[in-house]
């Protein structure tokens, strides 16, 4: 099953395939900057019905060096079989467009990412034939941006290098600073960059670290995270309404209600067990009428 964080790690180079010049830096490989560059289509089915999907093709047009393909792979663990499906997918691009193809495979833990940096060979030791030998970005060569300045500078560049950190102790100071710096900018830019960010995140902890930096400024940001985090407020705001109604008809009823009760009633947030507690405080006699036979109290 793709992850949120998968599809952030290589998507975020289709936003902006000029990254891939300025990530080359921190790979130990200079590229030039590219001229123009277009995404290609990502099967790479042949006419039999085995089907085999790259997650991003990029072709680069560059004005020294000409045109190259740049195939690029998100890859969260380590795969014994994927040398083998990023060996087809180079050969089969190479015999298709008849350009250099690249390949370069994006990793968030220093595990996976020693791993991908591995030379694989097809052939025996005496005759390796084919060599793979992937560029790999991942946290031990990705920078450390935490200067809102230098994240202002490149914030595509800020964001993929706090997806490749989402796992780092530093990744709190990270993600403030390219919060800063995405404040700056017009929603149109930031909007994108947020929800790449918080896509790279998972279910990690950053991404509860990510939210509230995004949530202190909801009214700025139109993107699908910041609504949710502003759907999200409603339904508190609606919880906490029916909590207040429902203490409040309790009250007028004579109903006592102690601490643990009350506490269980506006630490609810589910409107639908509060509208049930709701109707039976209107005839019950006791406070044990009103939650019997909901499924919370079962």
């Amino acid at each position: 099953m793709v992850s949120p964080p998968h599809e952030a790690m290589h998507r975020i180079f289709q936003h902006d395939p000029g990254l891939f010049s300025r990530v080359s830096q921190y790979l130990g490989v200079d590229f030039p900057t590219p001229v123009s560059a277009t995404a290609l289509p990502t099967d790479l089915t042949e006419a039999n019905p085995v089907e085999r999907r790259l997650d991003t093709l990029l072709r680069f047009e560059t004005a020294e060096d000409g045109p190259f393909l740049l195939a690029i792979e998100a890859q969260g663990r380590p795969d014994r079989d994927k040398p083998a499906s990023w060996a087809y997918y180079c050969g089969y691009l190479w015999t298709k467009y008849h350009l250099p193809t690249a390949l370069l495979v994006v990793c968030q833990d220093p595990r996976t990412a020693r791993w991908a940096q591995q030379a694989v060979s097809c052939g025996p030791p005496q005759l390796p034939t084919l060599t793979l030998q992937p560029m790999v970005a991942g946290p031990d060569n990705m920078p450390v941006i935490t200067d809102p300045e230098e994240a202002g500078a490149d914030l595509v560049l800020a964001s993929l290098a706090a997806i490749t950190h989402a796992a780092d102790e530093s990744v709190g100071a990270i993600l403030k600073a390219l919060s800063s710096a995405l404040g700056k900018v017009p929603e149109d830019i930031a909007g994108p960059l947020i929800d790449f960010t918080a896509q790279g995140m998972g279910n990690r902890p950053a991404r509860y670290i990510w939210r509230k930096l995004v949530a202190a400024d909801t009214s700025f940001y139109t993107s699908y995270l910041a609504e949710e985090i502003r759907d999200e407020g409603r339904a508190e705001g609606e919880a906490k309404g029916l909590a207040k109604s429902l203490l409040l008809i309790l009250e007028q009823r004579g109903i006592d209600v102690p601490d643990d009760a009350r506490q269980r009633i506006t630490e609810c947030h589910d409107m639908e067990v509060q509208g049930t507690w709701l109707t039976r405080a209107l005839t019950a006699s006791s406070l044990e009428e009103v939650f019997d036979g909901d499924a919370d109290n079962r």
